[in-house]
């Protein structure tokens, strides 16, 4: 604050010069006026002829300056002089004549700045006039402004240091109780993120101090989460490493004892590539979703063809879906259109590629583990012009999830109870995840009513998820091939 202050005093001081001299200008211009229409009260125009009667009284008072010089002119309607100072000059000739006003300029008279004052009379006839002017050097002005100046600088060099004072003192009071709340936070362990106390700061950063409080809770509870995460994976990583570990201790102790039985051994290598194998998958889904974590709130919107996406997980499950005697589907839309017109990217969303497959991908693994064999599982891509999103489902002809569970299944690690399938709990947490990133939720309900499903089945799981459409989904292109059929 001192260098503004620093910036603005002389600029202080110099419009105070300049009211100084229109102040200190003021008073003697009226003097310079009275003695010109003084003058102009004693000129007398007799037909051509200009008499100006000056006593020398009259001169004597006009010139009894002892600080400035006094000039004064009278010329005649010719310009012809008639009584005064020849020295002083005229006019410009910009300076139209008007009869009785009374005007002043500045001037130069033997080298001297002056000010003038000067009148046009009536010259008798015709438009010329009689020009009265008085002069004066400009010594008393410029003292009077000098004594201004000093009456409003001396105190301004009192005011300045004082200013300055208490400036400094209002800030270091002012921000006593900020250095407080900075050696306070800085004295914090780097653990503790409870709130900041309001009540103990300025009422004027009182709301930065809540802002940084929701800030700290929000990471607060992201610490939390992170650690139960981490807690339970740990904890479902322990099982199939044990089960390894066991496996192989088993078959160390047959080969030590003697008794490598090829059965045995097969058995327990079975074992072990089963442990690994879970262990391979739990550890790829955790790294999902720890990449669907890192990009939360930075999800790149591209264009993507949900529907080709989905065709080619679908197509990367079907030697699985073989093998698991299940029927895997796939259902597109239908893209024809009165007219052969087609609508280009009715299935076309604003997503991550990358993301969304992990998510189709979760979706369809998990419907082939919980199906059993000979069993239906459906993709199913379907526009909504009307509610501008595209719509993914996935649904399958399994046991189904009990209403109470539906919200539990998305939760990291959790599995229903009583369920013999194998998995980490992880497929759909990540499915959840990324839906979230993309501003949309999954929505779980049974695939069949009750009155559909067959004796000694369940009613199936459908997951439905809707993704926003992409800005140009409603543009109409011609089918080339429709421009050559017959009419």
């Amino acid at each position: 604050m001192l260098a503004p202050l620093l910036l603005l005093w002389p600029m202080s001081l110099a419009l105070t010069w300049l009211a100084a001299q229109g102040i200190a200008s003021r008073p003697y211009d009226r003097a310079l006026i009275e003695s010109v229409r003084s003058l102009s009260q004693r000129v007398e125009v007799r037909g051509d002829s200009v008499y100006f009667d000056l006593s020398r009284e009259t001169a004597r008072m006009l010139r009894a300056d002892e600080v400035d010089n006094v000039y004064y002119q009278i010329l005649g309607p010719r310009g012809e002089f008639v009584s005064g100072d020849r020295d002083l000059m005229l006019p410009s000739e910009d300076d139209a004549q008007v009869l009785g006003e009374m005007r002043v300029r500045d001037d130069e008279v033997h080298g001297d700045s002056v000010r003038v004052a000067y009148q046009w009379i009536s010259g008798g006839a015709g438009e010329r006039a009689v020009l009265v002017q008085v002069a004066e050097t400009l010594t008393k002005r410029s003292r009077l402004a000098t004594e201004i100046i000093k009456g409003v600088i001396l105190p301004q060099f009192v005011i300045l240091p004082v200013a300055v004072l208490l400036v400094w003192l209002a800030l270091v009071r002012g921000l006593a109780p900020l250095n407080a709340l900075q050696q306070r936070i800085r004295e914090r362990a780097s653990d503790d993120l409870s709130p900041i106390d309001v009540h103990e700061v300025p009422e004027e950063v009182s709301p930065l101090v809540q802002s940084i409080n929701d800030l700290l809770e929000r990471q607060q509870t992201a610490l939390v989460t992170q650690k139960r995460f981490l807690a339970d994976a740990a904890h479902q990583l322990k099982t199939p490493l044990a089960g390894l570990r066991m496996q192989a201790e088993l078959a160390t102790r047959e080969i030590d004892a003697g008794h490598g039985d090829p059965e045995v051994m097969k058995a327990s290598l079975a074992q072990m590539a089963h442990a690994s194998q879970r262990a391979a998958h739990m550890v790829n889904q955790l790294l999902s979703m720890a990449r669907a974590d890192a990009k939360a709130g930075t999800v790149a919107r591209d264009e993507i063809d949900l529907e080709a996406l989905a065709t080619d997980v679908v197509r990367d499950f079907v030697p699985q879906s073989l093998d698991a005697g299940i029927d895997l589907g796939f259902e597109g839309p239908d893209t024809q259109v009165p007219n052969g017109l087609r609508r280009a990217g009715d299935t076309r969303v604003l997503g991550h590629p990358m993301l969304l497959r992990e998510l189709i991908t979760n979706l369809v693994d998990n419907a082939l583990h919980y199906t059993p064999r000979g069993g239906t599982v459906t993709v199913r891509v379907v526009p909504d012009p009307f509610g501008q999103v595209v719509v993914l489902q996935i649904e399958d002809s399994g046991p189904g999830i009990p209403v109470g569970e539906r919200d539990l299944v998305f939760q990291p690690f959790y599995r229903a109870l009583g369920t013999t399938v194998d998995g980490s709990g992880l497929g759909l947490a990540i499915v959840a995840e990324i839906a979230q990133q993309h501003g949309t939720s999954v929505v779980l309900d049974d695939a069949r009513s009750p009155a559909q499903v067959p004796p000694g089945e369940g009613p199936g799981a459908r997951f439905t998820i809707r993704l926003r459409h992409a800005p140009d989904v409603d543009t109409a292109v011609a089918d080339s091939s429709a421009l050559h059929q017959p009419p």
